[in-house]
């Protein structure tokens, strides 16, 4: 599988992420519209990207702070 930019990408393993009704058919209708393969393709590549914004801090306590800062936990 070739991941958006090029990069090779290794399956691993398969895994289940349960989405509410609603937000699937937000999902579905972004990757269509930006052009990706699947809707498993887009959730993926924006996963990747808001990761890697997060994994640039040096410790835990920097990535619980940015987490806390982007309202992802309390």
């Amino acid at each position: 599988m070739r991941a958006r930019g090029g990069k090779e990408a290794a399956i691993l393993s398969k895994s289940t992420i349960k989405l509410n009704k609603d937000l699937w058919e937000r999902v579905k209708r972004c990757a269509e519209v930006a052009g990706y393969s699947s809707p498993q393709e887009f959730v993926e590549h924006v996963l990747e990207k808001e990761l890697s914004k997060i994994e640039e801090s040096e410790s835990d306590e920097e990535i619980l702070n940015k987490l806390k800062g982007l309202g992802y936990i309390d």
